[in-house]
């Protein structure tokens, strides 16, 4: 079973998409900012992480560079709705830094399903490097 990180501040959003992948059969760890996802990530097992790229405290902008340099074997899709710029603007930053999918907000529930698995039968699975690499955050 995978275990997907979900990073969003948005409450009601972040419980819907846990609930979702839970019943979709995937492990869930939540975090509301990049700093408490960094801390999630420290322990280990993450295969995946969908992120929002606009949040208060550490967004996703920054925790997706952040893993670029310590975790660069992770995948992450990266999420937006708009903020200051407009959410295709984000997305597009998004994918420079290495999103292997975007979303952009509003979406459906199947529209995530089939971009986490696309994302997770990628090819070169991330799952082990990433856990190796775990211990590298925050350095």
């Amino acid at each position: 079973m995978a275990t997907i990180l979900i990073v969003d501040d948005d409450e009601p959003l972040l419980r819907m998409l846990q609930i979702s992948l839970g019943k979709a059969h995937y492990h869930v760890v939540v975090a509301q900012d990049g700093d408490e996802a960094l801390r999630k990530l420290k322990q280990g097992g993450v295969d995946l992480v969908v992120t929002d790229v606009v949040m208060p405290g550490k967004e996703g902008v920054e925790l997706m560079l952040q893993l670029r340099s310590t975790m660069p074997a992770l995948r992450f899709i990266a999420m937006s709705g708009g903020g200051g710029i407009g959410a295709k603007t984000y997305l597009d930053i998004a994918r420079s830094l290495g999103a292997v999918d975007t979303l952009q907000k509003p979406f459906s529930i199947s529209t995530l399903l089939s971009k986490v698995k696309r994302a997770l039968e990628a090819p070169e699975q991330p799952a082990e490097s990433s856990r190796r690499e775990s211990a590298n955050i925050g350095r």
